[in-house]
């Protein structure tokens, strides 16, 4: 009698075409992530009066960052001896729009952009590192439930065989038996997670420092992540064998860095506005 609950999801990745090419649901998910993030960052440079010509060079440092360092991250935590085994598979690591990106290698990316841009910024204009890292981890938070709402629409990364009543029969994958619709729990974790921090810092902040928001983002987002990696199917093959998969591996890091953000602001008790 369940059976009738699953999900036969067979929704075609392609939105539209347009003069040849194809416009997919990812893509413009991808983008309005960008797009929300603009409009968040408006409004915290607004409140702390922060000079607004600073948004256009924000958006292109963090739009270039991510595709890189997410593509790179893919390429070279994933699939090594693909991309670095032959000069065709080479090359196709500048072909992003042919599929695999990873967002741990996009996390780093963004971390050596926004140090760049606190640097090259920040100074004249009166802020630092922590505290555009603590605004960014709100958008990217919003950006991240929206970018997996785009992983369901392409039928991937999805995860085991489950009974329960809402998993998901990925027909365009061949897939045969309901699994986990895992891009679905890490955008509600991500979504859940920014609306928390958005409230924290609508309220003025209080009873926080400066690094927590971005601490409590690095343990809140990897912590899940890792948690929702043990029913999610193996990306590659070589994670068949591994105990916790590259997903896991490269998420207790970020773990361990937020939690240490987490004590460092309180230690050090910066004020977490402008």
């Amino acid at each position: 009698m369940l059976d009738c609950l699953f999900v036969n999801w067979h929704v075609n990745p392609v939105l539209f075409h347009i003069f040849g090419l194809e416009i997919r649901w990812y893509s413009l998910l991808f983008v309005s992530g960008f797009i929300l993030g603009f409009y968040l960052f408006r409004g915290f440079f607004r409140k702390e009066n922060i000079d607004e010509k600073l948004l256009d060079p924000l958006l292109y440092t963090l739009l270039i960052a991510t595709i890189v360092g997410a593509r790179l991250g893919h390429c070279l935590f994933y699939e090594p001896e693909y991309y670095l085994g032959s000069w065709s598979g080479f090359t196709e690591i500048f072909m992003p729009w042919k599929g695999g990106l990873a967002s741990h290698g996009g996390a780093v990316a963004l971390l050596l952009s926004m140090w760049w841009f606190a640097r090259h910024y920040g100074r004249k204009n009166g802020f630092d590192f922590l505290w555009i890292m603590d605004r960014l981890c709100i958008t990217v938070a919003f950006a991240g439930c929206l970018i997996r709402c785009g992983n369901l629409f392409n039928s991937e990364i999805y995860g085991d065989v489950t009974s329960l009543p809402w998993g998901f029969i990925f027909e365009l994958r061949g897939e045969t038996q309901p699994k986990h619709p895992t891009q679905i729990y890490e955008a509600l974790s991500y979504l859940i997670l920014g609306l928390i921090l958005l409230w924290i810092y609508n309220k003025g902040c209080k009873g926080v420092y400066r690094g927590f928001f971005f601490g409590a983002f690095l343990t809140g987002c990897f912590g899940m992540r890792f948690l929702i990696e043990f029913i999610k199917e193996p990306q590659v093959g070589f994670e068949q064998d591994m105990v916790l998969n590259m997903g896991q591996l490269l998420s207790i890091p970020f773990v361990v860095a937020g939690l240490a953000l987490i004590v460092y602001s309180y230690l050090k008790k910066i004020p977490p506005t402008k």
